[in-house]
């Protein structure tokens, strides 16, 4: 099954700055070639549901193993069954909407 997920992760116990910890966790997305986005707080991530779960975990062994005593994660996941949809789908059906298209489609 497909899903989108919008994983947000948080070391704690590091300090203030925790960009190196998420750019670790950017690679582990990497290697296990999902399409992702970061922003500003957090990586929308889109994939094969086992895959992405098992990134995740990937994610939280990599941080730890870097020093990080704690972390949270906020984890937000949609599948559908009607149609395929991309992150990129989701975003351009917003963007018509802006540039004046109104036509009713489903986001």
């Amino acid at each position: 099954m497909k899903v989108h997920a919008d994983l947000c992760l948080i070391p704690l116990g590091v300090g203030v700055s925790v960009g190196t910890y998420i750019a670790e966790c950017q690679r582990v997305l990497d290697e296990a070639g999902l399409e992702y986005r970061l922003h500003a707080y957090g990586t929308n991530i889109e994939g094969d549901w086992d895959r992405v779960m098992a990134a995740v975990k990937r994610c939280h062994e990599r941080v730890h193993a870097m020093g990080a005593p704690r972390i949270s994660t906020s984890l937000k996941l949609g599948t559908r069954t009607d149609r395929a949809q991309s992150l990129q789908d989701k975003i351009d059906s917003v963007q018509r909407k802006l540039n004046g298209n109104n036509k009713q489609e489903t986001v």
